[in-house]
């Protein structure tokens, strides 16, 4: 009797409360709503368990709490959450689960213990800087001592895996300054680093002070990028993502979900999910949510041409790069349609082959949506090629 597939599965779990909002913020969380953490955390239990059934058939293999700031529901709450995931659906007994926090917000090494022994298994710490006045000027409520603070009790926890979040590319930031915060993040001894160049997001505090704001030159953003991958490669943080970083064995399997087009079941307001062929997200609305009403912002199946272009598209941020047979296989297309343009990025350095395909290089990784966007322009005139030959009669490739 041939053995059932059992498909992997992540759950991402969306907390949209917050001390405070950063400045730099476009994620969809609130500050000064705590006295509806415990209704939130009925709703979000009573939306995982009416979920549940869909998913038997599945096994779930990461649970990543973002938000807004998890670590900030507290620990009870977090194990209530945990409880109903490890009852209503079967979780892998090596799952990674993974808890965004803040230093400022981090449970006691106690509570840290408690939900490692429920599968607690990364803590994603967000740190952005070691300068203090620039975390002030983020809107961020925590110092880097904090940080410090926050990383030991992460270890004496006996949690497996710590990672930091940093942040390049801010206002009046020197080069200096960014590498004095990555020499000071290494120092903590992380498994990975996730390193994000600012980015203004319409309708934030920085956005809004757009005109205003010294920010650094895009060839100075750049080196601090280039010099990003250089330092941590020597440090042994292989890079696998543009912005991800991690010692051997360490990269986050939960996100590399969202690279690889693997499934993943969102939950809460604002969450997004690619489950069952089908991608849907619930609309921004805490209020609404509390309600217990489950209102998706949308909802659509993904066609097999949309799952060719997020193949490219998705692929080609990660080191590893797309790979020629998964592409020619899957998508029933040629992939030398796409050779003479990633040619000419290896001619400029800006991709290489590899055994299986191609990927593109720490240059190119700068100016990987150009790149891309190419790319995909020529699978579209490939593809009005082919309908329009289909169309008079002719059906050869």
């Amino acid at each position: 009797m041939k053995a059932k597939t059992i498909r992997p599965l992540g759950l991402y779990l969306h907390i949209p409360f917050c001390k405070s909002k950063c400045a730099y913020c476009d994620f969809y969380s609130l500050s000064g709503r705590e006295e509806e953490m415990d209704l939130y955390v009925q709703r979000l239990c009573a939306h995982l368990t009416e979920t549940a059934p869909m998913a038997a058939g599945h096994t779930v293999d990461t649970v990543y709490f973002g938000g807004g700031t998890p670590s900030y529901l507290g620990a009870k709450r977090l194990q209530q959450l945990l409880q109903t995931v490890k009852k209503h659906y079967h979780v892998d007994k090596n799952a990674e689960i993974t808890l965004e926090a803040n230093p400022d917000s981090l449970p006691d090494w106690k509570e840290l213990r408690a939900l490692r022994r429920l599968g607690l298994s990364r803590i994603s710490l967000g740190a952005q800087s070691s300068d203090d006045a620039v975390l002030a000027a983020l809107g961020r409520i925590h110092t880097w001592q904090q940080v410090a603070q926050a990383a030991e009790t992460v270890r004496r926890a006996g949690i497996k895996q710590l990672s930091l979040d940093l942040i390049y590319g801010l206002p009046d930031q020197t080069m200096e300054q960014w590498q004095k915060t990555l020499s000071d993040a290494v120092a903590l001894s992380p498994d990975h680093l996730s390193c994000y160049g600012l980015k203004l997001e319409e309708g934030t505090p920085l956005w809004q002070r757009r005109d205003t704001l010294s920010l650094p030159a895009d060839d100075l953003q750049a080196e601090m990028y280039l010099y990003t991958v250089s330092f941590l490669a020597q440090q042994g943080y292989e890079q696998y993502e543009i912005s991800n970083f991690a010692r051997p064995g360490c990269a986050s399997r939960h996100n590399l979900k969202y690279w690889t087009l693997g499934e993943y079941a969102g939950f809460g307001p604002g969450a997004y999910s690619d489950f069952g062929n089908v991608r849907y997200g619930y609309i921004r609305d805490l209020d609404t949510y509390l309600r217990g009403r489950l209102i998706l912002q949308e909802s659509d199946t993904v066609t097999d041409w949309e799952r060719e272009r997020e193949y490219l598209m998705l692929g080609l941020r990660t080191v590893q790069g797309i790979s020629i047979r998964t592409f020619e296989n899957r998508f029933r297309q040629r992939f030398d349609v796409l050779l003479p343009l990633l040619e000419q990025c290896r001619a400029y350095g800006l991709a290489q082959p590899t055994e299986e395909g191609w990927h593109l290089t720490p240059e190119g990784f700068l100016v990987s949506n150009q790149i891309i966007g190419e790319l995909l322009d020529a699978l579209t005139a490939e593809k009005q090629r082919r309908q329009a030959k289909a169309a008079a009669g002719d059906f050869r490739i």
